[in-house]
């Protein structure tokens, strides 16, 4: 199916508002000839007569008169894609879904949405709170818009900005390594590790750091998928963990826990905002990272 062009349209409107060839053609710049050709083109591509015409008058067929509002609509919407483009309509409202890990989202993003709303009153931020492999398929399969992750990225498909470094630390309950200690990588083999998934996403920062514990065998590895979890069961003297930095701060400051092997200093890794490499709205996100990236992480 063939649809019609705008200048076509263009032409009706002027003919169907003044229903005077002559008068239609200069009002569109057109001499009657030309009028005439763009409106026998635009019946032929409808597939329906537009006009009755005689030597002394011309009226709307009842097809004509049904395409009026919409041929106008259509212009106007036409005119309007003009202004936008020439930036004279202003900022074009957008929703954005954004996930987040439950942690960072409670305690750092969720208190940007006011300050975000007011350096991007056109956008509006919604959040859906997940785990890390979970944020990133969800953004591959359209679920949610992008995501706040320091998750690895090994697809393809997604494309990523740098907003925060994270850094991790290496801790454990005092009342817990005070009663079996863990001075020595030896020590690992009476103590269980708990960490996110298989991979063991967290311990790897340690474990790859310079001087780090390739060689460090717990007596078990328990999988809890939420840091906020592990966060938890390590205070209470469950194992011990890597964690981020930010969300034990408190909890080293009070002597909640403690970190292990201090002189050891783990990698870091990046909170990023992470979406679709193809998505057209990446100048947004580019936007928002940037308020991101100035404010504290907490």
């Amino acid at each position: 199916m063939t649809l019609p062009s705008i200048e076509s349209l263009r032409c009706f409107d002027a003919a169907a508002r003044l229903l005077r060839f002559r008068a239609a053609a200069k009002a569109v710049a057109l001499t009657p000839a030309a009028l005439g050709h763009r409106i026998r083109q635009l019946e032929e591509e409808l597939g329906v007569r537009l006009f009755e015409r005689t030597t002394r008058s011309v009226r709307l067929t009842s097809a004509g008169l049904a395409l009026v509002p919409y041929a106008r609509a259509c212009l106007d919407a036409a005119n309007g894609c003009l202004r936008a483009a020439r930036g004279e309509v202003g900022p074009t409202p957008v929703e954005l879904t954004m996930g987040t890990r439950h942690e960072l989202g409670i305690s750092w993003l969720t208190p940007q949405l006011r300050p975000l709303a007011s350096e991007h009153p056109a956008v509006t931020v919604h959040l859906y709170f997940g785990s890390g492999p979970d944020l990133l398929l969800r953004v591959r399969t359209l679920e949610i818009d992008c995501a706040i992750s320091s998750s690895r990225l090994g697809d393809a498909a997604l494309d990523a900005i740098a907003i925060h470094p994270e850094h991790y630390v290496f801790v454990a309950a005092p009342k817990l390594v005070q009663k079996t200690p863990l001075r020595r990588y030896e020590d690992a083999g009476n103590h269980r590790l708990i960490d996110a998934d298989v991979d063991y996403p967290l311990f790897r920062y340690f474990r790859d750091a310079a001087e780090g514990a390739d060689r460090m065998q717990f007596s078990r590895v328990v999988r809890i998928g939420t840091i906020g979890a592990i966060r938890d069961l390590v205070v209470a003297g469950e194992g011990v963990a890597v964690l981020p930095n930010y969300l034990v701060k408190p909890d080293l400051k009070a002597r909640r826990l403690q970190r292990l092997f201090p002189k050891v200093t783990p990698l870091h890794d990046y909170f990023r905002l992470i979406f679709r490499r193809e998505d057209p709205r990446r100048p947004i996100y580019e936007a928002l990272a940037a308020s991101l990236s100035r404010a504290p992480l907490t």
